[in-house]
């Protein structure tokens, strides 16, 4: 259960962004973060270990960039665009990277199809909730 669309109801004065966008958004930035957090330690634990090394990469690269905007956009009463769009447009940029290197092991590995879905659900919800505040 997400907790991130009832604190957001909570906020007074009303938001300057569809609350359901920006929940979406909360959610699936923390969803990325740990799926590639987990897909870095299966991929670490690959016999082809050598193979992995692009995704793990990307794993860590991208969940980092998660970590960072879902902090951000948690705050979000008297955002600053100057940094809350830079941010989502380097999780959109990241998720996409590091979505279609997990995809490209997905048929071998259980862990990097998992991933890669968390990825691109990340990636579609950031866009949405960039293009919301245009």
């Amino acid at each position: 259960m997400s907790y991130a669309k009832e604190m957001l109801e909570t906020y007074q004065p009303a938001l300057n962004v569809d609350a359901g966008t920006l929940a979406a958004a909360i959610d699936a930035t923390t969803d990325c973060a740990q799926a590639c957090i987990a897909d870095t330690d299966a991929d670490l634990g690959e016999q082809e270990l050598a193979e992995m090394v692009r995704c793990i990469r990307l794993c860590l690269d991208c969940a980092d960039i998660c970590t960072a905007t879902v902090g951000v956009i948690s705050r979000p009463t008297d955002y600053d665009a100057g940094v809350s769009k830079p941010l989502l447009e380097a999780c959109v940029a990241i998720c996409r990277s590091c979505g279609d290197e997990c995809e490209r092991h997905a048929r071998m590995h259980e862990h990097c199809r998992v991933c890669a879905a968390a990825c691109r659900r990340c990636e579609q919800a950031c866009r949405e909730l960039l293009q919301s505040f245009e």
